[in-house]
């Protein structure tokens, strides 16, 4: 086996590369719209709310789409000397990032299906694509619906919380590799970037 083909196998493949990027990026449109629509109040806030419900379901599908990658197509292993405590904690923050990933679109969808806005503003996927409410939640008696409603609200700040520490975490992580140890790691997920 050459060297060159030897590299190739260190790296992420090229679709686990772009879902990676295009999440991360369509996260952090959804929580800097989160920041912005928590201001307003009225009708100025129904637009960026419409959009945030859009680019969460994206996120969705294509954090689906992920799973099902890396379900297929094995990541690269760690580098041999990785200690045992950053491999648990490397794969304890990865777990994380799919619960948040997941989590936070399935509560936000549950959270305004529990709604009777949900009637008024129903989810349509950029203004185009006609998006399901939960039935059962829409039709929730009134106090039922308030208390779903909450507690959804609740949990889905949790792991919008949640997200925060994540990529604190993963950033600072991916700055220490980089800069510190020097080492390979960030170099399999961008591909433009040298190796060490």
């Amino acid at each position: 086996m050459t060297t060159a083909n030897a590299g190739v196998r260190d790296r992420y493949s090229a679709v686990a590369i772009a879902l990676h990027w295009l999440i991360a990026a369509l996260t952090l449109t959804n929580i800097g719209l989160a920041w912005y629509f928590d201001d307003l109040t009225g009708l100025a806030r129904v637009a960026p709310t419409q959009l945030h419900k859009s680019i969460g379901i994206t996120v969705l599908l294509l954090s689906l789409l992920r799973l099902g990658w890396r379900l297929v197509s094995r990541p690269p292993p760690l580098p041999a000397g990785t200690a045992p405590w950053e491999r648990l904690l490397a794969e304890a923050v990865h777990g994380l990032f799919y619960v948040a990933m997941l989590g936070l679109p399935l509560t936000g969808w549950a959270m305004v299906s529990a709604s009777p806005l949900i009637h008024v503003f129903p989810i349509k996927l950029y203004n185009v694509v006609p998006w399901p409410a939960i039935g059962p939640l829409t039709s929730l008696p009134h106090d039922q619906m308030k208390s779903a409603h909450k507690a959804l609200a609740l949990s889905h700040g949790l792991l919008g919380k949640l997200t925060y520490g994540l990529i604190v975490l993963h950033v600072g992580a991916a700055l220490m590799h980089q800069f510190v140890r020097r080492d390979v790691i960030v170099s399999r997920m961008i591909p433009f970037l040298r190796r060490a």
